[in-house]
């Protein structure tokens, strides 16, 4: 009470909170895009200096398994988009099998990366002796599989209410703020795959 009046606390509503946190997202995601755009600058700087790319002695990436990830990938986004749109309201457990076909992809995808990684450091290809190359290309993807690793904890945080039932679509803040950032992350991944192993 102030000078005889009162004041009622506001709360935001339903609708307000959706809108707020979309927004936030929205900020988040733009800020993580500045941050993967400022490393496609290095490379792509680093590439228009080099007299020739790969650098002399150093053998081209793979390009089988990194596609293959990328396959993998975008499945994964239609599968989540798929039971996370409010049509899948209709369908009982829709979500929840997304949600574990999603993560099951991402996980796949993580162990690809490493069957990608393993077989080139054994040759060889690291860091102490690649130069601004190998800095890169592992700066690039190692970077993109914790955004890869940190989707997939934020997917698994969202079983629980799956299985319970009370997650139904992406029509909950608590859905639809995670698929964001996992499309995201499929996104860049895109770029990436196009940028780094086919130009």
């Amino acid at each position: 009470m102030i000078g005889g009046s009162v004041v009622v606390a506001r709360f935001p509503g339903a609708e307000e909170s959706r809108r707020t946190s979309f927004v936030g997202m929205v900020m988040a995601l733009a800020s993580w895009t500045m941050l993967f755009v400022a490393l496609f600058f290095s490379y792509a700087v680093l590439r228009l200096n080099a007299a020739t790319w790969p650098p002399d002695g150093l053998a081209p990436l793979p390009k089988a398994l990194p596609f293959l990830n990328t396959v993998v990938l975008l499945a994964s986004s239609v599968t989540l988009h798929r039971g996370a749109r409010p049509e899948s309201e209709k369908r009982p457990g829709a979500l929840r099998r997304a949600l574990v076909g999603t993560m099951a992809l991402g996980s796949l995808f993580l162990a690809l990366q490493l069957a990608v990684w393993i077989p080139l450091w054994q040759r060889g290809f690291r860091i102490d002796n690649t130069g601004s190359y190998g800095s890169i290309f592992y700066g690039l993807t190692v970077f993109h599989a914790l955004h890869v690793l940190a989707g997939l904890v934020a997917l698994a945080v969202l079983l629980p209410g799956a299985f319970a039932g009370r997650l139904v679509s992406g029509r909950s803040s608590a859905v639809r703020l995670p698929a964001m950032f996992w499309h995201f992350v499929d996104a860049v991944w895109a770029v990436m795959f196009v940028a780094v192993y086919l130009l």
